[in-house]
């Protein structure tokens, strides 16, 4: 049994009251099985809080569910999707894309990357810590796990990332087609070697992903970035007309720059993909953490449910989530490229830490990982809150803040002043870690036409970011002094 995120449900389109709306959304997922047998549902009052709707809305939608058999209640203990559904619904387009087989299934030193507002740090005062370590210390004494295993991943929990990923991202997979991998990283150089030759182009965004643009050059591929602009985001446009094979982006919450892909513009990319034979990869960076909107529906789960994700490679990791350290990732790949994603796997690394992997899939299957990113969200929506009053506060109108709600990080842009280099050099000096804006864009600020950093706050306390953001400010200013 799992507990259910409310993940992607979105009720500003549709028909009908949001009650209404409500009971076919949840419905849909039951029916194309991304919500699985005998798995918990939110409770009405949590539900009703992550989607900005009364509480009896939510009652409303699970009494109708529970009359039509898809939903259970158990006394003092919640709602629960039925073992028994239905025999008279009609289910929802198939999610399972054809061919889907049977179960065979730059620079940061290390010492100060950990430091204030250094981006991409999760918030680890608030982590289970008892409660994994338990979990770790169970699975640390079985035997059976010290030995080799099997290089795409322990089992258990590829089923149980399968089903996490179809509730709260709709994602169309079994965990055949699911690899556990040493982080993103090693993810994204399996996919680049899985799908492209030597010296092929690759397309990614600019400002984009340090890291990999790094695995570009390492691979020896081409890069050829594609534009995203402040607010507007990726240069959906200039694509088209692109020779690249493969397309890297990050759609949910674009790095460095704070923008999203809505639907149309998703279903335009798969089309893109589908159409020409090229490859995307859809690293889902920061999806579990909107405060804006609710989540758009990952590509891999649009285009699967037209049964056009043979084109999708679906990336992503537990650093955010959980924590840095933990080094596990994973990537959903199309049927025809389990094989030799797999044989890359063992040839790169070899099975990755058994007892780690048994260890997450009980945190996810007992509902601990969903418990532990519903806290996170509040906690990091608090502290982009607070971030975004003192910056207006102390900068007003020297700095805007051109990234979205979301995520762990801030994107700053100014036009005059201090070079953001000198402003990260003056900052690091004072154990404060900032990233300008050329640290992800191949551009210098001067051809940019403007100048750029990312301030993550994942890691600062709260109470710590007025008195951090007012020794920013400070040396702000003492640069343009200078």
């Amino acid at each position: 049994m799992m507990l259910i995120d409310s993940g992607d449900i979105d009720l500003s389109v549709g028909e009908g009251s949001r009650s209404e709306r409500l009971f076919h959304a949840i419905r849909s997922k039951i029916v194309a099985n991304l919500w699985k047998k005998n798995n918990q549902l939110p409770s009405t009052r949590k539900l009703a809080l992550e989607l900005g709707v009364s509480r009896n809305t939510v009652i409303h939608a699970y009494e109708q569910l529970v009359a039509e058999g898809y939903i259970e209640s158990r006394r003092g203990s919640g709602y629960y999707v039925a073992v028994k559904l239905p025999e008279h619904y009609f289910p929802a387009q198939s999610v399972a894309p054809s061919g889907t087989s049977d179960y065979v299934l730059k620079n940061a030193s290390a010492n100060i990357t950990n430091q204030a507002f250094s981006p991409g740090v999760a918030d680890f005062s608030t982590f289970p810590y008892r409660q994994w370590q338990a979990i770790i210390n169970c699975h640390l004494s079985r035997p059976t796990l010290m030995g080799f295993h099997d290089e795409q991943g322990w089992l258990e929990l590829r089923e149980a990332l399968s089903q996490y990923l179809a509730s709260n991202r709709s994602v169309c997979c079994d965990a055949s087609r699911i690899i556990i991998t040493s982080g993103a990283q090693q993810a994204l150089s399996i996919a680049l070697l899985a799908t492209q030759d030597k010296g092929d182009q690759i397309a990614m965004e600019c400002p984009g992903y340090a890291r990999m643009k790094g695995v570009i050059d390492v691979l020896g591929y081409q890069y050829q970035p594609v534009n995203v602009a402040p607010f507007t985001g990726l240069d959906i446009e200039s694509i088209q007309s692109m020779s690249a094979k493969l397309l890297y982006i990050t759609p949910s919450n674009q790095y460095p720059m704070g923008t999203s892909l809505n639907t149309e513009q998703r279903l335009e990319l798969i089309n893109w993909a589908v159409t020409n034979n090229r490859y995307i990869i859809e690293d889902d960076y920061d999806s579990e953490f909107q405060f804006a909107h609710r989540p758009y529906t990952s590509m891999q789960g649009l285009a699967g449910k037209m049964g056009q994700d043979s084109q999708i490679i679906y990336v992503g990791s537990f650093s955010k989530v959980m924590f840095n350290g933990l080094r596990l990732g994973y990537m959903v790949v199309p049927n025809q490229l389990v094989s030799s994603c797999v044989a890359l796997k063992a040839a790169l690394s070899g099975d990755s830490p058994t007892h780690l992997q048994a260890a997450l899939a009980d945190f996810i299957r007992d509902g601990s990982l969903v418990r532990h990113i519903r806290r996170m969200r509040r906690l990091y929506e608090q502290k982009y809150q607070l971030m975004v009053q003192n910056i207006k506060e102390l900068w007003g109108n020297d700095v805007e803040i051109c990234s979205q709600a979301a995520g762990l990080h801030i994107t700053l842009r100014w036009w005059q002043g201090i070079d953001e280099h000198h402003w990260a050099q003056l900052a690091e000096n004072e154990g404060i870690i900032i990233r300008p804006m050329s640290y992800y864009d191949s551009l210098s600020s001067k051809q940019r036409g403007w100048k750029g950093a990312v301030l993550g706050f994942g890691n600062v306390a709260e109470a710590d970011i007025e008195s951090l953001l007012t020794s920013l400010r400070r040396l702000f200013l003492q640069g343009i002094a200078l």
